[in-house]
């Protein structure tokens, strides 16, 4: 947070990564986004040292946890410090937001000042209403993507963010924390939402203090979504949304939940957020009636300004007037939106997109792989999980603890298949492509 806001004091862009990413994939982020400027945590050496030899534009590497005159201290304790912001407008880049698309290759989806202005309005009208300096909110998910565009509002209203004090889930601390500061708020994906509500340490600690349990990043299972709702109370609160549009797509607030199926549209991620565009629109662009599905499109002052230095993904991107998010549904009479499916082959597990080409490409990497398809599969814990069928070379034989092994270092861990299953060949297209819905199809029929 700290160097959030020193980046923004002096009118730079800001370009956090995920600390689950791998030395190479943190490289391409610092090499593609041309940051001058390295700000690394000594508990990740390899990462740094990559990075700088990937990335030539980098004049400044400062360290966080170490010594001397290039450790972040040592700056925070300048005698002259900034007392004004640099002077930019609305338009100015603030965040690179890295996403990814089909091809799994990471693209920076560019925030402005005003987007994000924008998006703080918003979510406070339309995720957290009469939040003050009298709320606290809990995060439990990584500060990089979702949980920080979630932390703005609070500092905006001056309410304290409280963070777990270690790098992973703790569903005990989670809810002693909860009782201890009287926690109003919190941001999660729906696959934490449920461990923390079948933990049994919800039982034990107060949590009405909760005014809204907010969830995003994935479909919630409608048996988890009751259960939630059973413990604790009406105050979830479900958005979709994705980087590039910064979360403000639809909302379904907590009057809109219900453990009985008759008292809400149950699959639907909401209606359109306070001051958006949602619509659902065909090949060609055009809106189609209730009911009918299509491409969810949106457009609004909380769209993205573009991806950096990629004008073709841009284009493709915002083609007829709108940010098209690539996720197939319908829309129906009464305004609430329901998303079917996916255009592209990412799947969401644990709440992260999951790109199958990445994967593909590392898992070809192998000397035992000829052939390999990734697709999404479902799963009772992550929602979705990676599932790798492979053709070997002839004569050669592999297992999945050696793939794995082969894995690690080149893909974050999340982005691992959680099963591998060994096909003699992959079922392909008249033009030599293979088809996933036709392996999805063979998986689900020998499951």
């Amino acid at each position: 947070m700290e160097t959030m806001f020193a980046t923004w004091m002096i009118g730079a862009t800001w370009v956090p990564t995920n600390f689950r990413l791998t030395p190479p994939e943190v490289a391409y982020l610092a090499q593609s986004s041309g940051a001058s400027v390295h700000i690394f945590d000594t508990a990740f050496p390899d990462h740094a040292t990559v990075a700088r030899l990937e990335n030539l534009a980098c004049r400044l590497e400062i360290s966080i946890g170490g010594e001397g005159v290039d450790d972040w201290e040592s700056y925070a304790a300048f005698p002259s410090k900034l007392t004004q912001p640099a002077d930019v407008d609305r338009d100015h880049p603030a965040w690179f937001f890295y996403t990814s698309g089909t091809t799994g290759r990471p693209k920076a989806g560019v925030l402005t000042h005003g987007q994000l202005d924008y998006v703080v309005c918003n979510h406070l009208c339309d995720l957290m209403p009469a939040t003050t300096e009298q709320d606290a909110s809990l995060c439990v998910a990584p500060l990089s993507h979702g949980a920080g565009i979630h932390a703005l509002p609070q500092v905006a209203r001056g309410a304290a963010t409280i963070l777990l004090s270690g790098e992973r889930l703790d569903c005990e601390e989670a809810w002693r924390l909860v009782e201890q500061h009287r926690v109003t708020n919190m941001f999660t994906v729906p696959t934490i939402l449920t461990m923390l509500t079948r933990h049994e340490a919800v039982d034990r600690y107060d949590h009405s203090s909760l005014r809204y349990v907010i969830y995003a990043g994935a479909p919630m299972y409608r048996a988890d979504q009751a259960h939630a709702l059973r413990k604790l109370g009406k105050v979830l609160v479900q958005y979709f949304g994705m980087g590039e549009v910064t979360g403000n797509i639809t909302v379904l607030p907590p009057a809109l939940h219900s453990e009985s199926d008759d008292e809400m549209p149950v699959g639907s991620c909401g209606f359109p957020r306070t001051g958006m565009d949602v619509a659902i629109l065909d090949d060609a662009g055009r809106m189609v009636d209730p009911g009918v599905s299509g491409e969810i499109c949106v457009r609004g002052p909380g769209v993205f300004a573009g991806y950096h230095d990629n004008p073709e993904a841009t284009a493709k991107a915002t083609a007829h007037g709108w940010f098209h998010t690539g996720d197939l549904g319908h829309m129906d009479a009464r305004g609430f939106v329901y998303i079917t499916g996916r255009a592209s082959d990412m799947y969401i597990s644990g709440g992260s997109n999951v790109y199958p080409r990445e994967i593909e490409e590392a898992l070809l990497l192998h000397p035992a792989v000829a052939e390999a398809c990734v697709v999404g599969m479902p799963h009772e814990k992550w929602g979705e999980s990676g599932t790798a069928v492979l053709v070997l070379e002839p004569g050669v034989s592999t297992t999945s603890e050696e793939l794995l092994s082969h894995l690690d270092g080149r893909l974050a861990k999340y982005k691992w298949p959680h099963q591998f299953v060994f096909w003699s060949e992959l079922p392909k297209s008249g033009y030599g492509k293979v088809t996933k819905r036709d392996v999805k199809h063979l998986l689900q029929k020998d499951a």
